[in-house]
């Protein structure tokens, strides 16, 4: 087994230890990371790099945990012309994600083993994030049927993240055995908060704009009566709950009169729900068109400020690739959705780290630490110190810049932030010890792919000896 080089990442400031909102990066002490044979093997100052050791100059760059994303969409198997496993992961590994969650809206659905162990796969090959595939509550999301849910949980995927995201689980007693189910292995059931008899045909947010541009409207009681409702049945259940992008403020009101019951719900919001509003769908520009709808300016300072308060868990990117004929048509006949992966950093660091919500050790916690936990996701690294896996991100938050069309990395590029100016970059991005990001530039397919299965034996290695 060929040996991975080592790294010596030299004067980086931790956001862990950023814990202050509003701090200066000079607060945090630089601080030198040794990586070697994909783990953190020591941490300190004025260390000395070692024969082979490439040295990585971080001065000036903050590192965090490797991002992990709860909420994507890599639409392989079945719609490869929108994105796939490999350029989902690219875009997410340049955006600072080493994890993410692959939601079950594919053809065929996730709803059996044999289809979230071959997208398990497929990550694993392609070695530019881990990938854990979120699998259906419901065969074919059909919402008549529970699906395979042991025979996921059993499988060499270990599914632990169980939703029909595009589609509500209305039916509530299928919601109840659900949750039931998901008890016998400490697994969460994320709900698309959506009744689907309060939201047919619509267009976007309902209220006054909605009646104006002569749009269906989606109405905000929608997402909260479902939401109302399932933290009920999980209080009743003992089950864990995750609410997928929460985006009014009702819903924020809800959760947290849950979470003050002790009722184990946790929630998600997006960056695009923290940053736009409903007033972009004056342009009829499709990139725009996203469910749950883009809201009110209220709920937008609403969600900021439940972040800042504990309410919302996590953020999450919703990433949704379409290919351009979905989104560049009439606004009734377009696709909903927004690629998100390279963007949520950014949008994050502008709404709330440059705005005082959160700290940088918060957005740590928001970004990578909490989504790991709800999602069970195995390996990842608690903090960056000695003896944890070397999965991380290295990011250079002076300055803005444009976004622009070179910063997609996947298949599509229905991005709504195009032509705005955002703060922070990506530098490095790290996996299991090996670079996918490297001085801001994508590192190629082969070398990531050869990585990867380099990686891959020293784990099977690790736990035959282990076992």
């Amino acid at each position: 087994m060929t040996a991975q080089p080592g790294f010596l990442i030299r004067g980086a400031r931790l956001a862990a230890s950023l814990t202050e909102r509003g701090a200066e990066l000079a607060t945090a002490a630089p601080v030198d990371l040794r990586i070697a044979d994909g783990m953190i093997v020591e941490r300190g100052s004025g260390l000395a790099a070692a024969d082979g050791e490439r040295v990585i100059e971080a001065d000036g760059l903050v590192a965090l945990t490797g991002l992990v994303d709860l909420h994507t969409h890599l639409r392989e198997p079945g719609f490869e012309q929108s994105e796939t496993v490999l350029t989902g992961t690219r875009a997410a590994a340049a955006g600072g994600f080493t994890s993410v969650f692959a939601m079950a809206n594919t053809l065929p659905v996730q709803d059996t083993a044999g289809v979230v162990e071959q997208v398990q796969a497929l990550g694993d090959a392609a070695g530019y994030a881990t990938v854990r595939p979120i699998g259906a509550v419901t065969e074919d999301l059909a919402g008549e049927k529970l699906s395979e849910i042991g025979a996921m949980a059993q499988s060499r995927a270990q599914v632990r993240v169980f939703s029909d995201d595009g589609k509500c689980v209305h039916d509530p007693m299928l919601m109840r055995r659900a949750l039931e189910y998901v008890t016998t292995f400490g697994g969460v059931i994320a709900q698309h908060a959506q009744d689907p008899r309060l939201t047919e045909g619509a267009q976007m947010n309902e209220g006054a704009l909605s009646s104006e541009l002569g749009l269906k409207g989606w109405p905000a009681v929608a997402e909260e009566s479902i939401i109302a409702r399932d933290v009920l049945l999980a209080e009743h259940t003992g089950a864990r709950l995750h609410i997928c992008h929460l985006s009014t403020a009702g819903s924020v009101e809800v959760v947290r009169w849950a979470k003050a019951r002790g009722v184990q719900v946790t929630a998600e919001v997006t960056p695009h729900h923290l940053i736009l509003t409903e007033e972009l769908v004056r342009s009829y520009d499709a990139r725009y068109k996203v469910n749950p709808p883009l809201r009110r300016e209220a709920d937008v300072l609403a969600l900021r400020q439940a972040v800042a308060d504990g309410v919302i868990d996590i953020i999450a990117t919703d990433h949704a690739p379409h290919p351009i004929e979905a989104k560049e048509c009439e606004w009734d006949a377009a696709a909903f959705g927004m690629v998100g992966l390279e963007s949520a950093l950014p949008i994050a660091l502008a709404t709330l780290v440059a705005a005082g919500h959160t700290s940088w050790a918060e957005l740590e916690t928001l970004l990578s630490q909490r989504p790991a936990q709800i999602g069970g996701l195995a390996g990842h690294p608690s903090a960056l110190e000695p003896g944890q896996p070397a999965d991380l991100v290295l990011v250079d938050p002076s300055g803005t810049s444009t976004f622009d069309l070179d910063r997609l990395q996947g298949l599509s590029v229905n991005s709504p932030y195009l032509g705005m100016e955002l703060p922070g970059k990506i530098a490095f991005t790290m996996r299991r010890g090996y670079l996918t990001v490297d001085a801001g530039e994508l590192v190629d397919t082969a070398t990531v792919a050869a990585a990867a299965l380099t990686a891959g034996a020293r784990q099977d290695t690790a736990t035959e000896v282990a076992a």
